[in-house]
């Protein structure tokens, strides 16, 4: 009886527990972790297939299976219209599309969540574009740089564009209504915002077991 006892304990006494791999806090960590993870689960994909990521195709039939499998084929399936009116579209299959899929766990709600999160700004500035005092001071912008009379030229002087934003008071309106509109458009999106603060911490989580893993394979195969 105390044999077993003792024994029991003693087991439970040399059980460890894995610890949780640790997420970098930086958004620029967080990126890195995220772009090497996507490359080592894409890289893994091509293998499978008898492809690298640094194949060099000798011809067109080889350069386009390699696109094939790395972006996917066919009519693209993931399509997100932004409040700008832009349409982006993207493959459900290929390599790429399957190491998103892996690390966000449903690249669908990803991939739409992404899209929008990443157009927040430009949504908010097409918002402030339709105010009037912008309007106003656009077209103050439009008569410094292209005044009536002179060739209008089709990208005006950067340093003409900034005296002008400078006089116009563009600038300045800009500074003043950018903020607020973002802040709007945040709000009306908060429900993507959330999706994508949720799918990221996922995929940041599966990045850092995935490196965790590959770190001690590395360490297995030197020893």
């Amino acid at each position: 009886m105390f044999a077993s006892t003792a024994a029991a304990l003693l087991l439970v006494g040399c059980t460890t527990v894995a610890a949780e791999p640790s997420l970098p806090s930086e958004p620029q960590a967080q990126d890195a972790l995220l772009r090497t993870a996507e490359r080592t689960l894409v890289e893994r994909c091509l293998h499978t297939q008898g492809l690298t990521l640094t194949t060099r195709p000798r011809t067109p039939a080889a350069d386009s299976r390699l696109q094939g499998a790395l972006f996917g084929t066919g009519p693209r399936e993931l399509s997100v219209t932004v409040a700008t009116g832009q349409t982006v579209t993207a493959h459900s299959d290929g390599c790429l599309a399957t190491a998103r899929g892996t690390l966000y766990g449903d690249q669908g709600r990803w991939f739409r969540a992404q899209v929008i999160v990443g157009n927040l700004r430009t949504e908010a500035q097409a918002r402030m574009k339709t105010d009037p005092v912008h309007r106003a001071a656009l077209d103050r912008w439009t008569r410094c740089a292209a005044p009536p009379g002179r060739p209008r030229p089709e990208r005006p002087d950067p340093a003409v564009a900034t005296r002008c934003e400078r006089e116009s008071g563009l600038a300045a309106v800009r500074a003043r209504l950018e903020p607020a509109e973002l802040a709007m458009v945040r709000a009306l999106r908060q429900d993507q915002l959330t999706t994508y603060r949720q799918l990221r911490t996922r995929a940041l989580q599966r990045a850092a077991e995935l490196s965790a893993r590959t770190t001690a394979q590395k360490g297995n195969d030197a020893s």
